[in-house]
């Protein structure tokens, strides 16, 4: 499996960075998030912060986790760990020689990027700050799925199966409950109740889909690998 990094790089107007792929790589002209690939031992958020410096001269700060993703192409199979970039420093420029593209969210959906980014534009309209049980954009509910199996990377064609147009978010208890939605299908994890670091660790780095921590500061919530933070009713 190649392990990749890649952030969506927000501009203080809202827009999302995507990038052409260069000639010579596979899916060459196909339009993407930039980064790449995680070198053997090396910290995801590091990854993150070299890719990005790598190929667009930019110097992040306090990315956000959000989502990761396993897609099956026909070389091989890729897992994207994918984060937000809302606080950089630099303008962004293809160091690489690809082309680069803003794009609004309305006009992320439409784009053609490749195969496996679909999950990742979807979640990308999730807040960091989870204030509402429902939007036009999302639902959060109680937990009713089944035990299914155990938490893995989400699979692309296995998620835009599902056919939902909302995302659905499961409230949990515990870390066994977060771990019994994911894997049964939930689009991200709502936490009733605050999670020892430790714990709360442990359960991000255990399941694919965003997670929204109860009871710590967004910040916090970051380096532990959670996506955001549960408001509701606080």
């Amino acid at each position: 499996m190649i392990h990749v990094v890649a952030g969506a790089v927000i501009d203080t107007a809202g827009r999302v960075l995507i990038a052409q792929r260069p000639p010579g790589k596979h899916l060459a002209g196909g339009w993407e998030f930039p980064g790449g690939k995680l070198e053997p031992g090396e910290a995801r958020a590091s990854g993150l912060a070299r890719e990005l410096e790598e190929e667009l001269g930019i110097a992040i700060r306090t990315p956000r986790p959000l989502i990761r993703v396993r897609h099956t192409y026909p070389y091989g199979e890729v897992l994207i760990d994918m984060w937000v970039v809302k606080s950089y420093g630099g303008s962004p420029r293809g160091l690489d020689g690809q082309a680069l593209k803003w794009l609004s969210q309305d006009e992320l959906e439409e784009a053609e990027l490749l195969p496996a980014d679909g999950p990742i534009v979807r979640a990308l309209r999730l807040p960091e700050r989870l204030v509402h049980l429902a939007t036009a954009d999302y639902e959060v509910v109680e937990l009713a799925f089944p035990r299914k199996r155990p938490g893995v990377e989400v699979d692309a064609n296995e998620r835009s199966s599902l056919g939902r147009s909302k995302l659905v978010g499961v409230v949990c208890r515990d870390g066994e409950e977060a771990v019994d939605a994911a894997g049964a299908g939930a689009d991200f994890l709502v936490l009733r109740k605050v999670l020892a670091e430790g714990d709360l660790l442990a359960l991000c780095d255990s399941v694919p889909v965003p997670v929204f921590a109860r009871g710590i500061g967004l910040e916090q919530a970051w380096a532990l690998g959670a996506s955001g933070c549960n408001e509701i009713g606080s």
